[in-house]
């Protein structure tokens, strides 16, 4: 979907005849790279019999390469994403991790279409990747970011 947005946007001329029997071709107008977003770690609840945590260590370790336990996550809320469209509920949790509890890269499931880059960005500069507009990501990042600064970092020993 924000691969589309792009190109509409950079190129609307593409979506100028929409209900037409054939639809332009769109290799070579963007590369892919405009369509990658920063997000957090997340999934589907599809699975009957786990629970919300659960299935969040599961994600944890598939997505990101940490295994951590139901009793190392910290539920923050839930709330409403993609009200528009989708109208998805969200748990966000919190887990601090270690670099013992790596277990691999992470990276997700290829064959279920997930292209899933790991990203660690520092704490000093974790505000300001939040309000850069050059970085395009969710609004579940802004909120962690926020989340984290009022509730984690103030406990952190000083540098």
């Amino acid at each position: 979907a924000v691969y589309m947005c792009e190109v509409e946007r950079h190129h609307p001329q593409v979506f100028q005849n929409q209900g037409k029997e054939s639809f332009p071709c769109l290799d070579n107008l963007l590369p892919a790279v405009v369509g990658v977003t920063y997000e957090l770690c997340a999934g589907i609840v599809d699975k009957p019999g786990l629970s919300l945590e659960e299935i969040a260590c599961e994600e944890v370790l598939e997505e990101c390469g940490y295994r951590v336990s139901v009793t190392d996550l910290r539920r923050i809320t839930s709330y409403r994403s993609g009200v528009g469209v989708t109208g998805s509920r969200q748990t966000l949790f919190y887990a601090e991790v270690t670099d013992q509890m790596r277990t691999s890269r992470g990276g997700g499931q290829p064959e279920e279409g997930e292209l899933i880059e790991v990203v660690e960005i520092p704490l000093e500069e974790s505000m300001k990747f939040a309000y850069d507009e050059t970085f395009p990501k969710t609004m579940g990042v802004i909120f962690s970011f926020m989340w984290f600064q009022n509730n984690i970092a103030p406990k952190l020993p000083k540098k």
